[in-house]
């Protein structure tokens, strides 16, 4: 087996420099409407307030009347899906908890479940936001809280991400669920990512949109319209004892599986959506501060969050007012609907290029049985989908991200760098370009 080692002297500077885009994710880009994304989030804050704690029977105001007209336009769009997408809404009555549940409540998370076309292909990918809102205090379940950005943007996000992925024919699955009480200590998103573990779904990326449609800074005024954050753990919160001695001797404190598909995000978003910068942030979210992507992480699945670059504190979390001749409030005016197609654009790109692609190598490892200063590398085919070939990605280990590329057909390669100065990865690539989730070998025995 023979191989070029020139391709180790080629940046990794794009993904369209070692392959097409797929003309069918792009067809997907082109159909995101600002014209839809205005019409749902008017329509949210229509019900005057989505708190958890507010009415689910009446039928035009309150977390009931929203989560019902969620489930509709979910159902609306199944009709596009040849019946693969089943819609319900995942409902459970929660206890006083004596912090911020103060009655016995109905807790509902209206969910749409596109069926992969192959029935032999268990991954799952899903788009995440919370339905809910607030104001300033955050028990307060009556007063105009329009939540137009918090999280109304997310929850248009996936919205759209339904109406235009409904007719897709992916070999993976895909959920779309929009979560109640987040503002009550992510009660929805726990609710279904304990369901997911107890049920050992394969939920192999959650995306959860979270404030992604304000470009403007509070204190400074300061416009960034360009930039989406992404939010990824760099350790595994889950079982990180078990792991801890493994990630210390191979150094992939920055290597979590949430982390690599952070940079994945990153890749397909840029490539696909024009004038959007994806700004990876090492943290799992903001300083001190969580969001419903924590509940998956916690139970171990690769979860990020996506927000703006910047949060405007004077229309997040408030009382709708005018105080001193400035408005306070999440109101849609404060929205940058442009901005926020991009956002949702990236989405729906990164969504789709994981349904479609081949599922991951298997069993990749490194071989160490002998010291030198080349590195080995080995892997078995993906579980499903087909192949055309494999991409090793090279990085130095202070890189933040892949910075070279190399391909092969072979299900091994010696690579002419030294192992204890790069990082390596190996993803599979089909026909289309469609790239999986890349993944770090572990060590051959």
């Amino acid at each position: 087996m023979k191989h070029s080692f020139f391709l180790l002297l080629v940046p990794f500077v794009g993904f369209s420099q070692v392959q097409t885009k797929d003309d069918e994710i792009k067809k997907y880009v082109s159909e995101v409407s600002s014209d839809s994304l205005k019409s749902y989030i008017g329509k949210l804050v229509s019900f005057n307030t989505r708190h958890t704690l507010s009415s689910v029977d009446d039928k035009n105001q309150g977390i009931g009347a929203a989560r019902t007209w969620v489930v509709r336009k979910f159902k609306d769009y199944a009709k596009n899906s040849e019946g693969r997408m089943d819609v319900y809404l995942q409902q459970e009555d929660i206890q006083p908890d004596g912090k911020r549940i103060d009655k016995v409540t109905s807790l509902g998370n209206p969910i749409a479940f596109l069926k992969g076309t192959d029935s032999n292909d268990k991954r799952i990918f899903l788009i995440s936001a919370h339905l809910d809102s607030r104001v300033t205090d955050v028990m307060n379940r009556t007063s105009f809280a329009p939540g137009a950005n918090d999280d109304g943007s997310g929850v248009a996000a996936v919205i759209e991400a339904a109406r235009i992925l409904s007719r897709s024919s992916f070999p993976a699955s895909v959920i779309f669920v929009t979560f109640s009480g987040e503002e009550q200590s992510l009660l929805g998103s726990k609710l279904l990512a304990d369901k997911a573990k107890k049920e050992n779904l394969q939920i192999e990326a959650v995306l959860n949109n979270d404030m992604i449609g304000n470009p403007k800074a509070g204190e400074t005024g300061e416009i960034n319209n360009r930039i989406l954050r992404v939010f990824s753990e760099g350790l595994p919160y889950a079982e990180l004892d078990k792991k801890a001695m493994g990630i210390r001797n191979q150094g992939l404190e920055n290597d979590s599986e949430s982390r690599q598909l952070a940079r994945y995000i990153k890749e397909i978003a840029e490539e696909y959506v024009k004038g959007l910068e994806v700004k990876l942030i090492y943290r799992n979210d903001r300083f001190l501060r969580g969001g419903d992507h924590s509940s998956f992480v916690s139970q171990g699945f690769p979860s990020v969050r996506l927000t703006e670059y910047y949060e405007n504190y004077d229309h997040q979390h408030q009382d709708v007012r005018v105080e001193n001749n400035k408005q306070y409030g999440d109101l849609p005016e404060f929205i940058d609907f442009n901005y926020l197609k991009r956002n949702v654009a990236a989405n729906i790109a990164v969504l789709a290029s994981l349904a479609k692609a081949p599922s991951k190598p298997e069993r990749a490892e490194v071989k160490v049985k002998e010291l030198t200063n080349s590195t080995s590398l080995q892997w078995e085919r993906p579980k499903s989908g087909t192949p055309v070939g494999y991409y090793i990605l090279v990085r130095e280990t202070d890189s933040p991200v892949w910075q070279k590329k190399i391909f092969t057909k072979e299900l091994s390669i010696k690579i002419p760098l030294s192992k204890d100065n790069y990082i390596f990865a190996v993803q599979a690539v089909n026909q289309n370009g469609n790239l999986s989730v890349p993944v770090i070998p572990g060590i051959a025995r």
